[in-house]
């Protein structure tokens, strides 16, 4: 309910069923949510402000024992099955495999379900286990928690396979930069502190150009729905204690 799309087809509506001068005014104010929400300078700054900044592999510890994967960013329902459907925020994967591959880390722990409410032929663990085997990650480096369904999941269920391999201490969690905050509160919660390492970047460096300032971007209206998508659920989440 407070995605733009929605603000923006409710005061069309209120347009249409009201009378001058109100009219005018549900007018003016979809104009001016179109506006803000489409301005790519704008949305980028948000992005900018709220997104944890890119750390450098020279400042994650030498030879952590696993890199978290969360997932997120495959379609399980999509047919034919016989392949897997990565989307937005992919590099979260191949972030994870570059860790591996640079040696940073020696096991990859994938951490997600299919976060569907009706039954799926296999989960997204499972898919980003295929992917990195068919990288070249040996199967004994790779660990698969699929029962999970949200960020909090995430973290139980991956404190849980923790708890039982007291070889796995030093941890860097791997997620999409604007999922960050929520997913590191949520590890702190039960207990696990690994090292943040932002992936799935939505922002871009500050340029400041005429284009950005001026012209209407449908791809900043995606981002600013997922940036509000985000913001309410790290409240969300503080509000219930999962963080």
């Amino acid at each position: 309910m407070l995605l733009p799309t929605v603000w923006l087809v409710v005061f069309l509506i209120a347009a249409l069923v009201s009378r001058p001068p109100r009219q005018r005014r549900w007018l003016l104010a979809a104009l001016v949510l179109t506006l803000l929400s489409t301005n790519s300078f704008l949305v980028n700054e948000l992005l900018l402000a709220w997104e944890q900044p890119p750390v450098a592999l020279a400042a994650l510890p030498h030879h952590a024992d696993a890199a978290v994967l969360l997932t997120g960013i495959t379609n399980v329902g999509k047919s034919p099955h016989d392949r897997v459907y990565l989307g937005p925020g992919a590099d979260r994967v191949t972030s994870a495999l570059w860790l591996y591959r640079a040696g940073r880390v020696r096991r990859i722990i994938i951490s997600g379900g299919s976060g569907s409410v009706s039954a799926v032929a296999h989960t997204e663990a499972s898919d980003l286990a295929t992917l990195l085997r068919l990288a070249g990650v040996p199967n004994s480096a790779i660990l698969q928690e699929d029962q999970s369904r949200n960020t909090r999941e995430n973290a139980l269920f991956t404190q849980t396979l923790v708890a039982v391999r007291p070889e796995l201490d030093t941890l860097i969690l791997v997620t999409s930069a604007f999922h960050q905050r929520r997913a590191m509160g949520c590890f702190a919660k039960v207990g696990l502190h690994p090292v943040g390492f932002p992936a799935g970047y939505r922002s871009a460096d500050r340029h400041l150009s005429p284009e950005a300032l001026l012209v209407p971007n449908p791809d900043a209206m995606a981002n600013f729905s997922l940036l509000v998508h985000e913001v309410t659920g790290w409240l969300t989440y503080r509000v219930l204690g999962y963080l």
